[in-house]
Protein backbone atom coordinates (compact mmCIF):
# COMPACT_ATOMS: atom_id res chain seq x y z
CA UNK A 1 0.00 0.00 0.00
CA UNK A 2 1.52 3.41 -0.93
CA UNK A 3 2.41 5.69 1.96
CA UNK A 4 0.07 8.44 0.78
CA UNK A 5 -2.93 6.11 1.10
CA UNK A 6 -2.18 5.59 4.78
CA UNK A 7 -1.76 9.30 5.46
CA UNK A 8 -5.06 9.96 3.71
CA UNK A 9 -7.01 8.19 6.43
CA UNK A 10 -9.84 10.54 7.54
CA UNK A 11 -9.53 12.21 10.89
CA UNK A 12 -11.91 10.91 13.56
CA UNK A 13 -14.25 13.59 14.80
CA UNK A 14 -15.73 16.67 13.13
CA UNK A 15 -16.78 19.97 14.67
CA UNK A 16 -20.23 21.46 14.28
CA UNK A 17 -23.39 19.78 13.08
CA UNK A 18 -22.87 16.19 11.95
CA UNK A 19 -26.40 15.07 11.12
CA UNK A 20 -29.45 17.12 10.08
CA UNK A 21 -32.96 15.68 9.79
CA UNK A 22 -35.81 17.73 8.35
CA UNK A 23 -39.50 16.72 8.22
CA UNK A 24 -38.70 13.00 8.08
CA UNK A 25 -41.71 10.69 7.70
CA UNK A 26 -42.30 6.98 7.14
CA UNK A 27 -45.50 4.96 6.90
CA UNK A 28 -46.12 1.22 6.78
CA UNK A 29 -49.61 0.74 5.40
CA UNK A 30 -51.96 2.62 7.71
CA UNK A 31 -49.26 3.01 10.40
CA UNK A 32 -47.41 6.33 10.47
CA UNK A 33 -44.21 5.09 12.11
CA UNK A 34 -42.35 8.41 11.90
CA UNK A 35 -44.37 11.59 11.65
CA UNK A 36 -42.48 14.61 10.27
CA UNK A 37 -39.62 14.84 12.77
CA UNK A 38 -36.82 17.44 12.84
CA UNK A 39 -33.57 17.28 14.80
CA UNK A 40 -29.81 17.62 14.46
CA UNK A 41 -26.83 15.84 15.98
CA UNK A 42 -23.58 17.61 16.77
CA UNK A 43 -20.28 16.12 17.92
CA UNK A 44 -22.00 14.31 20.80
CA UNK A 45 -23.64 11.19 22.20
CA UNK A 46 -27.27 11.50 21.10
CA UNK A 47 -29.98 9.06 22.20
CA UNK A 48 -33.50 8.23 21.08
CA UNK A 49 -35.66 7.15 24.00
CA UNK A 50 -39.21 5.88 23.86
CA UNK A 51 -41.48 2.86 24.23
CA UNK A 52 -41.73 0.06 21.68
CA UNK A 53 -43.42 1.29 18.52
CA UNK A 54 -42.52 4.95 19.08
CA UNK A 55 -40.49 5.19 15.85
CA UNK A 56 -36.94 5.07 17.24
CA UNK A 57 -35.61 2.14 15.23
CA UNK A 58 -37.38 3.20 12.03
CA UNK A 59 -35.68 6.59 12.33
CA UNK A 60 -32.32 4.90 12.85
CA UNK A 61 -32.85 2.65 9.84
CA UNK A 62 -33.64 5.64 7.62
CA UNK A 63 -30.45 7.36 8.77
CA UNK A 64 -28.52 4.17 7.99
CA UNK A 65 -30.14 3.85 4.55
CA UNK A 66 -31.90 0.59 5.40
CA UNK A 67 -35.34 2.20 4.96
CA UNK A 68 -36.31 4.88 2.46
CA UNK A 69 -38.32 7.79 3.91
CA UNK A 70 -41.65 8.82 2.38
CA UNK A 71 -40.65 12.46 2.77
CA UNK A 72 -38.00 14.60 4.40
CA UNK A 73 -34.28 15.20 4.17
CA UNK A 74 -31.20 13.60 5.75
CA UNK A 75 -27.83 15.38 5.55
CA UNK A 76 -24.45 14.24 6.87
CA UNK A 77 -21.98 17.08 7.44
CA UNK A 78 -23.98 19.23 5.02
CA UNK A 79 -24.16 16.59 2.27
CA UNK A 80 -27.60 15.21 1.47
CA UNK A 81 -27.71 11.42 1.79
CA UNK A 82 -31.48 10.86 1.92
CA UNK A 83 -31.55 8.22 -0.80
CA UNK A 84 -27.92 7.13 -0.94
CA UNK A 85 -27.32 3.38 -0.47
CA UNK A 86 -25.93 2.40 2.96
CA UNK A 87 -22.41 1.64 1.72
CA UNK A 88 -22.00 5.21 0.40
CA UNK A 89 -22.99 7.04 3.59
CA UNK A 90 -19.90 6.50 5.76
CA UNK A 91 -22.27 5.57 8.59
CA UNK A 92 -21.89 2.32 10.51
CA UNK A 93 -24.48 0.51 12.64
CA UNK A 94 -24.07 -1.77 15.66
CA UNK A 95 -27.08 -3.98 16.37
CA UNK A 96 -28.13 -6.05 19.38
CA UNK A 97 -27.05 -9.15 17.45
CA UNK A 98 -23.28 -9.09 17.19
CA UNK A 99 -23.04 -10.41 13.58
CA UNK A 100 -19.44 -11.54 14.05
CA UNK A 101 -17.85 -13.98 11.61
CA UNK A 102 -17.61 -17.25 13.61
CA UNK A 103 -14.70 -18.65 11.58
CA UNK A 104 -12.51 -15.58 12.14
CA UNK A 105 -10.49 -14.58 15.19
CA UNK A 106 -11.30 -11.40 17.11
CA UNK A 107 -8.44 -9.59 15.37
CA UNK A 108 -9.60 -10.78 11.94
CA UNK A 109 -13.17 -9.64 12.66
CA UNK A 110 -11.96 -6.18 13.65
CA UNK A 111 -9.61 -5.94 10.67
CA UNK A 112 -12.23 -7.05 8.13
CA UNK A 113 -13.29 -3.57 6.96
CA UNK A 114 -9.74 -2.28 6.66
CA UNK A 115 -8.69 -5.33 4.61
CA UNK A 116 -11.53 -4.71 2.16
CA UNK A 117 -10.08 -1.22 1.64
CA UNK A 118 -6.79 -2.89 0.73
CA UNK A 119 -4.77 -0.92 3.27
CA UNK A 120 -1.26 -1.92 4.26
CA UNK A 121 -0.73 -4.82 6.64
CA UNK A 122 1.36 -2.60 8.91
CA UNK A 123 -1.40 0.01 9.18
CA UNK A 124 -4.08 -2.64 9.79
CA UNK A 125 -2.03 -4.38 12.46
CA UNK A 126 -1.39 -1.11 14.34
CA UNK A 127 -5.03 -0.06 14.18
CA UNK A 128 -6.35 -3.44 15.33
CA UNK A 129 -3.90 -3.44 18.23
CA UNK A 130 -4.94 0.09 19.25
CA UNK A 131 -8.67 -0.53 19.05
CA UNK A 132 -8.55 -3.86 20.90
CA UNK A 133 -6.60 -2.13 23.67
CA UNK A 134 -9.27 0.57 23.75
CA UNK A 135 -11.87 -2.02 24.80
CA UNK A 136 -9.55 -4.18 26.94
CA UNK A 137 -9.58 -7.10 24.51
CA UNK A 138 -5.88 -7.30 23.60
CA UNK A 139 -5.56 -10.72 25.20
CA UNK A 140 -8.53 -12.01 23.16
CA UNK A 141 -7.08 -11.12 19.75
CA UNK A 142 -6.67 -14.76 18.68
CA UNK A 143 -9.89 -16.03 20.26
CA UNK A 144 -12.95 -17.07 18.25
CA UNK A 145 -16.37 -15.46 18.88
CA UNK A 146 -17.66 -18.69 20.48
CA UNK A 147 -15.01 -18.27 23.20
CA UNK A 148 -16.22 -14.79 24.19
CA UNK A 149 -18.85 -13.60 26.64
CA UNK A 150 -21.79 -11.50 25.43
CA UNK A 151 -20.16 -8.30 26.62
CA UNK A 152 -16.90 -9.16 24.87
CA UNK A 153 -18.71 -9.93 21.62
CA UNK A 154 -20.47 -6.57 21.76
CA UNK A 155 -17.17 -4.76 22.29
CA UNK A 156 -15.71 -6.56 19.26
CA UNK A 157 -18.73 -5.52 17.17
CA UNK A 158 -18.27 -1.94 18.38
CA UNK A 159 -14.59 -1.58 17.51
CA UNK A 160 -15.10 -3.40 14.20
CA UNK A 161 -17.40 -0.51 13.27
CA UNK A 162 -15.26 2.25 14.80
CA UNK A 163 -11.98 1.18 13.22
CA UNK A 164 -13.38 2.25 9.84
CA UNK A 165 -13.66 5.85 11.07
CA UNK A 166 -17.33 6.44 10.19
CA UNK A 167 -18.67 9.97 10.33
CA UNK A 168 -21.49 8.64 12.51
CA UNK A 169 -22.05 5.47 14.53
CA UNK A 170 -25.61 4.20 15.01
CA UNK A 171 -26.35 1.83 17.89
CA UNK A 172 -29.69 -0.01 17.98
CA UNK A 173 -30.23 -1.25 21.56
CA UNK A 174 -26.77 -2.92 21.55
CA UNK A 175 -26.88 -3.77 25.27
CA UNK A 176 -30.38 -5.24 25.33
CA UNK A 177 -29.30 -8.90 25.40
CA UNK A 178 -26.73 -8.48 28.20
CA UNK A 179 -27.00 -9.00 31.95
CA UNK A 180 -27.60 -5.93 34.12
CA UNK A 181 -24.07 -5.58 35.53
CA UNK A 182 -22.49 -6.04 32.11
CA UNK A 183 -24.91 -3.46 30.64
CA UNK A 184 -24.00 -0.96 33.34
CA UNK A 185 -20.26 -1.40 32.74
CA UNK A 186 -20.56 -1.23 28.96
CA UNK A 187 -22.70 1.90 29.22
CA UNK A 188 -19.81 3.69 30.93
CA UNK A 189 -17.33 2.13 28.50
CA UNK A 190 -19.31 3.47 25.53
CA UNK A 191 -19.10 7.03 26.85
CA UNK A 192 -15.34 6.74 27.36
CA UNK A 193 -14.82 5.14 23.95
CA UNK A 194 -16.79 7.89 22.21
CA UNK A 195 -14.67 10.55 23.87
CA UNK A 196 -11.50 8.68 22.87
CA UNK A 197 -12.39 8.21 19.18
CA UNK A 198 -14.35 11.50 18.90
CA UNK A 199 -17.07 10.12 16.64
CA UNK A 200 -20.72 11.08 17.06
CA UNK A 201 -22.99 8.32 18.39
CA UNK A 202 -26.74 8.00 17.83
CA UNK A 203 -28.13 5.47 20.28
CA UNK A 204 -31.61 3.89 20.35
CA UNK A 205 -33.01 2.52 23.61
CA UNK A 206 -36.22 2.10 25.61
CA UNK A 207 -34.18 2.04 28.84
CA UNK A 208 -34.26 5.45 30.51
CA UNK A 209 -31.29 4.63 32.77
CA UNK A 210 -29.10 3.88 29.75
CA UNK A 211 -30.10 7.13 28.07
CA UNK A 212 -29.62 9.26 31.19
CA UNK A 213 -26.25 7.62 31.92
CA UNK A 214 -24.71 7.94 28.47
CA UNK A 215 -26.28 10.67 26.38
CA UNK A 216 -25.34 14.33 26.07
CA UNK A 217 -28.81 14.92 24.64
CA UNK A 218 -31.92 12.76 24.42
CA UNK A 219 -34.89 12.85 22.05
CA UNK A 220 -38.00 11.40 23.68
CA UNK A 221 -40.31 9.82 21.08
CA UNK A 222 -43.90 8.59 21.16
CA UNK A 223 -46.21 7.59 18.31
CA UNK A 224 -43.73 8.65 15.64
CA UNK A 225 -43.10 12.12 17.01
CA UNK A 226 -40.33 13.76 18.99
CA UNK A 227 -41.89 15.25 22.10
CA UNK A 228 -38.80 16.87 23.60
CA UNK A 229 -35.05 17.06 23.01
CA UNK A 230 -32.69 18.02 25.80
CA UNK A 231 -29.96 17.01 28.20
CA UNK A 232 -30.68 14.40 30.89
CA UNK A 233 -31.06 17.00 33.66
CA UNK A 234 -33.32 19.22 31.54
CA UNK A 235 -35.66 16.36 30.64
CA UNK A 236 -35.83 15.12 34.22
CA UNK A 237 -36.28 18.49 35.91
CA UNK A 238 -38.31 20.25 33.21
CA UNK A 239 -40.33 17.75 31.15
CA UNK A 240 -42.56 19.33 28.53
CA UNK A 241 -45.58 17.13 29.21
CA UNK A 242 -46.99 14.33 31.32
CA UNK A 243 -45.68 11.62 28.97
CA UNK A 244 -42.05 12.77 29.27
CA UNK A 245 -42.39 13.16 33.05
CA UNK A 246 -43.67 9.59 33.34
CA UNK A 247 -41.12 8.12 30.97
CA UNK A 248 -38.03 9.84 32.41
CA UNK A 249 -37.56 8.55 35.94
CA UNK A 250 -40.24 8.04 38.58
CA UNK A 251 -42.90 10.62 39.23
CA UNK A 252 -46.27 11.04 40.93
CA UNK A 253 -48.98 12.47 38.70
CA UNK A 254 -52.46 13.63 39.53
CA UNK A 255 -54.98 15.24 37.21
CA UNK A 256 -56.55 18.56 38.13
CA UNK A 257 -57.93 21.87 36.91
CA UNK A 258 -56.19 25.27 36.86
CA UNK A 259 -58.12 27.78 38.97
CA UNK A 260 -55.68 30.64 39.50
CA UNK A 261 -52.42 32.07 38.20
CA UNK A 262 -49.73 34.16 39.93
CA UNK A 263 -46.80 34.84 37.60
CA UNK A 264 -45.07 31.55 36.89
CA UNK A 265 -47.15 29.77 39.53
CA UNK A 266 -50.59 28.27 38.94
CA UNK A 267 -53.08 26.91 41.43
CA UNK A 268 -54.58 23.52 40.60
CA UNK A 269 -57.71 22.04 42.12
CA UNK A 270 -57.30 18.26 42.62
CA UNK A 271 -60.72 16.54 42.90
CA UNK A 272 -61.15 15.11 46.39
CA UNK A 273 -57.77 16.48 47.56
CA UNK A 274 -56.28 19.79 48.65
CA UNK A 275 -55.47 22.44 46.07
CA UNK A 276 -51.79 22.70 45.15
CA UNK A 277 -49.54 25.36 43.63
CA UNK A 278 -47.01 24.47 40.95
CA UNK A 279 -44.71 25.83 38.29
CA UNK A 280 -46.37 26.55 34.98
CA UNK A 281 -44.60 24.35 32.38
CA UNK A 282 -45.38 24.71 28.69
CA UNK A 283 -47.31 27.33 26.73
CA UNK A 284 -51.01 27.82 27.27
CA UNK A 285 -51.16 25.54 30.33
CA UNK A 286 -53.03 28.02 32.51
CA UNK A 287 -55.94 28.21 30.11
CA UNK A 288 -56.53 24.47 30.02
CA UNK A 289 -59.40 22.91 31.90
CA UNK A 290 -57.41 19.74 32.69
CA UNK A 291 -53.72 19.48 33.54
CA UNK A 292 -51.27 17.04 35.13
CA UNK A 293 -49.48 17.79 38.38
CA UNK A 294 -46.11 16.03 38.58
CA UNK A 295 -43.99 15.63 41.72
CA UNK A 296 -40.80 13.55 41.81
CA UNK A 297 -40.63 11.07 44.75
CA UNK A 298 -37.28 12.37 46.04
CA UNK A 299 -38.62 15.94 46.19
CA UNK A 300 -41.31 15.05 48.75
CA UNK A 301 -40.76 15.38 52.49
CA UNK A 302 -42.64 12.85 54.61
CA UNK A 303 -43.47 13.65 58.23
CA UNK A 304 -45.70 12.48 61.06
CA UNK A 305 -46.72 16.07 61.80
CA UNK A 306 -48.09 18.89 59.68
CA UNK A 307 -45.68 21.74 58.94
CA UNK A 308 -47.66 24.00 56.57
CA UNK A 309 -44.65 26.12 55.63
CA UNK A 310 -44.96 29.02 53.18
CA UNK A 311 -44.10 27.95 49.64
CA UNK A 312 -44.94 24.29 50.32
CA UNK A 313 -47.90 22.14 49.30
CA UNK A 314 -49.13 19.57 51.79
CA UNK A 315 -51.21 16.42 51.36
CA UNK A 316 -52.35 13.96 54.03
CA UNK A 317 -51.98 10.23 53.53
CA UNK A 318 -51.66 6.77 55.07
CA UNK A 319 -48.54 4.61 54.72
CA UNK A 320 -49.38 1.41 52.85
CA UNK A 321 -45.88 0.09 52.07
CA UNK A 322 -42.35 0.66 53.35
CA UNK A 323 -39.46 -0.61 51.22
CA UNK A 324 -35.90 -0.35 52.58
CA UNK A 325 -33.37 -0.16 49.73
CA UNK A 326 -30.16 0.70 51.59
CA UNK A 327 -29.34 4.34 50.80
CA UNK A 328 -33.01 5.28 50.94
CA UNK A 329 -36.45 4.11 52.04
CA UNK A 330 -39.38 4.06 49.65
CA UNK A 331 -42.84 4.82 51.04
CA UNK A 332 -46.08 4.15 49.21
CA UNK A 333 -48.61 6.53 50.70
CA UNK A 334 -52.33 6.40 49.99
CA UNK A 335 -53.59 9.95 49.76
CA UNK A 336 -56.26 10.52 52.35
CA UNK A 337 -59.45 11.35 50.54
CA UNK A 338 -62.96 9.94 50.64
CA UNK A 339 -62.64 9.76 46.86
CA UNK A 340 -59.99 7.06 47.09
CA UNK A 341 -62.48 4.44 48.29
CA UNK A 342 -65.37 2.90 46.45
CA UNK A 343 -67.77 5.76 47.20
CA UNK A 344 -70.32 6.33 44.45
CA UNK A 345 -70.05 10.09 45.07
CA UNK A 346 -66.51 10.35 43.71
CA UNK A 347 -66.15 13.60 41.68
CA UNK A 348 -65.13 13.30 38.02
CA UNK A 349 -61.35 13.02 37.73
CA UNK A 350 -60.83 12.08 41.38
CA UNK A 351 -57.93 9.67 41.98
CA UNK A 352 -58.82 6.01 42.35
CA UNK A 353 -56.91 2.82 43.11
CA UNK A 354 -53.19 3.12 42.30
CA UNK A 355 -53.69 6.81 41.39
CA UNK A 356 -54.12 7.46 45.10
CA UNK A 357 -50.66 6.07 45.91
CA UNK A 358 -47.85 8.61 46.14
CA UNK A 359 -44.31 7.27 46.00
CA UNK A 360 -41.81 8.97 48.30
CA UNK A 361 -38.03 8.43 48.43
CA UNK A 362 -36.40 9.42 51.73
CA UNK A 363 -32.64 9.30 52.29
CA UNK A 364 -31.45 7.12 55.17
CA UNK A 365 -29.15 9.79 56.54
CA UNK A 366 -29.26 8.87 60.24
CA UNK A 367 -31.01 6.40 62.59
CA UNK A 368 -32.25 9.46 64.47
CA UNK A 369 -34.11 10.69 61.40
CA UNK A 370 -37.88 10.79 61.79
CA UNK A 371 -38.42 8.47 58.82
CA UNK A 372 -37.11 5.51 60.88
CA UNK A 373 -40.08 5.95 63.24
CA UNK A 374 -42.78 5.91 60.55
CA UNK A 375 -44.72 2.63 60.44
CA UNK A 376 -47.33 0.92 58.28
CA UNK A 377 -50.91 2.33 58.34
CA UNK A 378 -49.69 5.51 60.01
CA UNK A 379 -51.06 8.90 58.99
CA UNK A 380 -48.35 11.10 57.46
CA UNK A 381 -48.03 14.49 55.81
CA UNK A 382 -46.39 14.88 52.41
CA UNK A 383 -44.96 18.32 51.74
CA UNK A 384 -43.28 19.56 48.58
CA UNK A 385 -42.22 22.98 47.38
CA UNK A 386 -44.23 24.98 44.87
CA UNK A 387 -41.20 25.23 42.56
CA UNK A 388 -40.71 21.44 42.66
CA UNK A 389 -44.32 20.88 41.59
CA UNK A 390 -44.76 20.87 37.81
CA UNK A 391 -48.04 21.63 36.08
CA UNK A 392 -48.02 19.93 32.67
CA UNK A 393 -50.15 19.10 29.69
CA UNK A 394 -50.72 15.48 28.71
Amino acid sequence: MPAQAESAQPEAGHPGTVLEIENLSKTFGALRAVDGIDFSVDDEFFAFLGPSGSGKTTTLRMIAGLEAPDSGRIALEGREITFLPPEKRNIHTVFQSYALFPHMTVAENVAFGLKRKRLSKHYIREEVTRFLALVDLSEKAESRPRELSGGEKQRVALVRALINRPKLLLLDEPLGALDLKIRQKLAIDLVNIREEVNISFVYVTHDQTEALTMADRIAVMDKGRILQVGGPKELYENPCCGFVARFIGNTNILEGRVTERDGKLVKVALPGLSDVWGMHAGSGIAGRSRVNVSVRPEKIRISRTSRKEPGYNELLGVVREIIYVGPSTEFLVELKSTDCNQSKERPPGAPTGSDCLFRVFAQNTSPENEIWKITWDEHVYLSFRFDRTLVLGN
